[in-house]
């Protein structure tokens, strides 16, 4: 049985033993790389600093909720824009497997530009178990790199220390509830919105994706909040069709809705939400977002597909 009091002083014992110097944080604001910011704090203070960066592939909103996270458990940090660096290293780029790759090349160079300005030596994130067995190695085939294990570049000059890379997300939610973290949070991907966004990626299909997502955990966490469903998301595929926009011809966006329940990540089956629901979800997102004419429903399981669909 897991015991979370365990874990958290094992995870202060292993920070102290493996930081060299100062070290920061990569920390998204989600439960998993929080809870090692946290951690961190605890073991050794002011020498440790989270950095949250904007991609320019946040949600919106992202950035204020996890500055006041930040605040509540009194972490020293930095939040740092570099919107522009990451979207211009995916411009023209489709293949999912170079764009995770090209997002964890950026993520450390502007993490290696922070260590730089305060004198730190090692590189914290929040890895757990289902990131490292799905970007392969060893006899594991690579299912998709995650940004944070196999899009990470060979050489860094960061020592990297990851305290809950042998969890899984049902452990990881014990902690945070443990913590006072919104234990019930979705988790959302470290490179954010990008592997949201299937094909090409421009400002104005950011825009798009930012505008669906919000309406689409609006929603969910105000319609189907007594039965949430673990992770909830939309995702811009490629597909463009016709429709009709008032009485004009349209040809739009299609927007994908993946609503998923599992306990570790690893397994799992599609959410079985009302059809009302999702009737009315679609309806508000073709209204309220004129480049959408499409909205379909993903009911494939974990296997075959991932969560993600990218």
């Amino acid at each position: 049985m897991f015991q979370v009091e365990k874990f958290l002083d094992e995870g202060q014992d292993y920070i102290r033993k493996n930081v060299v110097g100062k070290a920061i944080v990569a920390c998204s604001g989600g439960l998993d790389s929080t809870i090692v910011a946290i951690l961190a704090n605890r073991a050794i203070g002011s020498k440790s600093t989270a950095v949250f960066i904007d991609t320019g592939f946040i949600r919106i909103g992202e950035k204020e909720r996890t500055e006041a996270i930040f605040r509540k458990y009194d972490l020293n940090y930095r939040i740092i824009d570099a919107s522009s660096a990451f979207i211009s290293g995916l411009k023209g780029v489709t293949d999912p497997e170079k764009k995770r790759k090209i997002i964890g090349k950026v993520f450390i160079e502007e993490f290696e530009k922070v260590a730089t300005e305060i004198g730190a030596e090692s590189l914290m994130q929040g890895t757990i178990a289902p990131d490292w067995i799905e970007s392969g190695g060893g006899v594991r085939d690579v299912i998709k790199s995650h940004h944070n294990v196999g899009g990470l570049p060979e050489k860094m000059n960061l020592k990297l220390v990851e305290p809950l890379r042998d969890l899984y997300k049902d452990e990881i939610r014990e902690i945070a509830k443990y913590l006072g973290l919104e234990s019930s949070k979705q988790p959302f991907p470290g490179p954010g919105l990008a592997v949201r966004i299937l094909g090409d990626i421009t400002p104005e299909r950011i825009a798009v994706i930012k505008q669906v997502t919000e309406i689409v955990e609006r929603e969910v966490e105000t319609k189907l909040k007594n039965s949430l469903p673990w992770q909830y998301f939309a995702i811009l595929t490629p597909v463009r069709t016709t429709g009709v926009h008032g009485d004009k011809r349209s040809f739009g966006e299609t927007v994908a809705i993946r609503m998923f329940e599992t306990s570790d990540a690893m397994s799992g089956t599609f959410s079985k939400p009302p059809w009302d629901f999702l009737d009315q979800l679609s309806t508000k997102i073709t209204n309220a977002v004129a480049a959408v004419n499409r909205v379909v429903y993903d009911i494939t399981n974990k296997p075959p597909a991932t969560i993600e669909w990218e």
